[in-house]
């Protein structure tokens, strides 16, 4: 019965895993961009105003820095959540990204209160980004086609899995994922990346 369960949960992260991660991840950026067009209520909106102003040499003060960066997490975040302009999106958010490591360089002393193991609150708040630049990656990724397919133990990655039973087209995993169909093997089978580009 466990097993039958843990299949179904598997069959249901397949179908839609990356959906949920794009989502999620959009979520994120639009909540924290919209606080950071309300002065006054994002935690980070000093530090991040500060990193732009010093990144610039003075260029943009940490004000306008601030409702700037805004912006850009809000339109990142629109754009993960309904999946449309994803490659600027996310090219906009590795760039962001980058600049948000920064402080741990620039600003040691208020993002580290022992170097370089302990950090403060701003720099746990600061080094959790690499999983949401993780995030990033596994989306960017399926921009191609590429996506999570299950198969058959013992069978090639991206290659039909060996002859078994095959679900109907009504089954819950037959689902069309990412836009593209997938006819999976039994149900126990574990999932791999598949790129149109692949090669077993």
């Amino acid at each position: 019965m466990y097993d039958r369960f843990e299949a179904r949960m598997i069959d249901w992260m397949v179908a839609n895993g990356i959906r949920v991660l794009r989502v999620s991840l959009g979520i994120v950026f639009f909540w924290f961009g919209v606080l950071k067009l309300l002065p006054g209520t994002s935690p980070a909106e000093a530090l991040a105003g500060a990193t732009i102003a010093k990144l610039t040499f003075g260029a943009i003060a940490p004000g306008p820095a601030s409702f700037a960066l805004g912006l850009a997490e809000g339109a990142i975040g629109v754009a993960l959540v309904l999946g449309v302009h994803l490659r600027a999106a996310l090219a906009l958010l590795f760039v962001q990204m980058g600049g948000t490591l920064t402080p741990l360089v620039l600003f040691p002393a208020l993002t580290f209160s022992r170097l370089p193991f302990v950090p403060t609150l701003e720099g746990q708040y600061i080094v959790k980004n690499l999983v949401l630049v993780s995030a990033a990656i596994v989306i960017g990724a399926t921009l191609r086609g590429a996506r999570l397919v299950e198969r058959a133990v013992g069978s090639s990655p991206c290659t039909a899995p060996s002859p078994g039973p095959l679900r109907s087209s009504s089954s819950p995993s037959a689902t069309p994922f990412e836009g593209s169909t997938h006819v999976g093997p039994p149900l126990s089978s574990p999932t791999r990346w598949c790129s149109p580009g692949s090669r077993p």
